[in-house]
């Protein structure tokens, strides 16, 4: 059986929904342009020049101007000590300094080289290893090795492990500790930490301290859990607002369906298509099942509801969810499929999966991102990424480079950023950044609009007044 059309009420409130974080469909209706901060003004000479580009028309040298101005203001902007990018300024840091690269790659792999040496102490200096041994010199220098080891301590540690083959107790952990003490893993965790005192690493450090706290930190922990606090109830809150327009749909009896959500829904492997980088896993999903029941029984999707704390995150997420409709979409037709959700498992209809369409009308009836964030009275154009993107281009991290070295620094040195941005496929997201941006907010709605919406259109409904 194909699919249903969707109800009348679901339809309304879809329409009626309030969407606080629209955006113009043209960045040309923005106007007041001499208001605008350099990040705002890059955004829009960007729409312009995909605009032109979509037209077959050349970008002006007067719209390259005022990009490459727009981004030197920006990079000012970021270097700035007082109010600027703490991020920005690291990585200017790290591309000006050879030590402060050095350290910073280190840095990347700090963590799995601290659990190789961790471990390989632990073989031969386990405190459960040294409790089976007599008290004196050898289980003392073994408690050594293992102090140094929790504190971090590599150079100690290297020369503890140095120390050790004088005494006569050694020759049963010999191969172990000669493996430790040539350990590559040990090696770049000395230089790590001698690079560590060295002033402009301490500045860089500072710098990422001032961004956030360091990862693995008891900050970083608490403000991860935070954010799953925080994630976990914008998601209740959208599951909410499902349940609400499930409840009316049921309640109405205006269509031979019947309607359920479910939370957490996981793709199955069995879907013939690649999961690679794809949604395999949907916040909040309301599902109709055509009424009278048939076998096999199985659910078809109405809506698709994706919770995120912010229109960046939604942005971010979106490439990944429109892959996830496609994935759901190569559903074989005749095929029933099981879901495992946080209610059970589900069997949903293969063609109702593959009625899933992930262009701008197929999205605007399927899928809803949930937020709860405030809406911005002037809302950022320029997203986090293209920004960040823009900023680490190699010809601004030079321009930034003399700027902080306080050397002469041109403007027109930017224009291979401008050219990169026109010809590039890297930067097909920045160019793109404004239509993927308003396509976002398009679809997002607070949680609050989306109850009261269904509450609104429900009652027009029942009292004959809807559509």
């Amino acid at each position: 059986m194909p699919p249903l059309s969707a109800p009348a009420l679901l339809d309304a409130t879809l329409r009626a929904v309030a969407r606080r974080y629209r955006l113009p469909a043209s960045a040309a209706a923005i106007s007041d342009p001499q208001s605008h901060s350099p990040a705002t003004t890059l955004a829009l000479a960007i729409e312009q020049a995909r605009a032109a580009v979509a037209r077959g028309d050349t970008p002006t040298a007067a719209l390259k101007d005022r990009f490459v101005d727009a981004l030197a203001h920006l990079i000012r902007e970021a270097l700035r000590a007082d109010a600027g990018d703490p991020v920005f300024q690291a990585m200017v840091m790290r591309h000006r300094a050879a030590h402060v690269r050095e350290y910073a790659s280190l840095s990347a792999g700090a963590g799995q080289d601290r659990r190789e040496v961790q471990a390989a102490v632990n073989a031969i200096a386990h405190p459960g290893r040294q409790q089976r041994l007599v008290p004196g010199p050898w289980r003392e220098a073994l408690a050594r090795l293992h102090a140094c080891a929790a504190a971090s301590s590599w150079s100690a540690l290297h020369d503890a492990v140095r120390s050790l083959p004088d005494m006569p107790e050694i020759a049963n952990g010999a191969p172990g500790l000669a493996r430790l003490l040539d350990s590559p893993a040990l090696k770049r965790l000395q230089r790590l930490e001698a690079l560590a005192s060295d002033d402009l690493v301490r500045q860089y450090q500072l710098l990422w301290e001032r961004h956030g706290p360091r990862s693995g930190s008891a900050g970083a922990s608490a403000q991860g859990i935070a954010a799953r606090q925080r994630g976990a109830a914008v998601e209740a809150q959208a599951a909410q607002a499902l349940e609400a327009l499930a409840q009316r749909l049921n309640a109405s009896g205006r269509a031979p369906a019947s309607y359920r959500v479910v939370t957490s829904m996981r793709v199955p492997a069995s879907i013939p298509a690649t999961h690679e980088r794809a949604k395999t896993e949907w916040d909040a999903v309301l599902l109709r099942q055509v009424l009278p029941v048939e076998e096999p029984q199985a659910w078809e999707i109405c809506l698709l509801a994706e919770a995120k704390a912010s229109v960046d995150a939604a942005t971010t997420d979106l490439p990944k969810l429109l892959r996830g409709l496609r994935l759901l979409a190569h559903a074989d037709r005749d095929t029933v499929y099981a879901f495992e959700t946080q209610q059970g498992v589900v069997r949903l209809h293969g063609a109702s999966l593959g009625a899933l369409r992930a262009d701008a009308a197929g999205l605007a009836g399927t899928v809803l991102y949930c937020c709860d964030a405030p809406a911005e009275a002037g809302p950022r154009l320029l997203g986090a990424a293209s920004r960040m993107q823009l900023l680490s281009a190699q010809a601004s991290l030079d321009f930034a480079g003399a700027l902080a070295h306080a050397q002469a620094a041109n403007s027109a040195a930017l224009a291979p950023v401008w050219h990169q941005l026109l010809e590039s496929p890297r930067w097909h997201s920045v160019l793109n950044q404004y239509p993927t941006l308003w396509q976002v907010r398009e679809l997002m709605v607070h949680p609050d609009d989306l109850m009261a919406a269904i509450n609104e259109t429900g009652n027009e409904i029942d009292s004959g007044t809807g559509a």
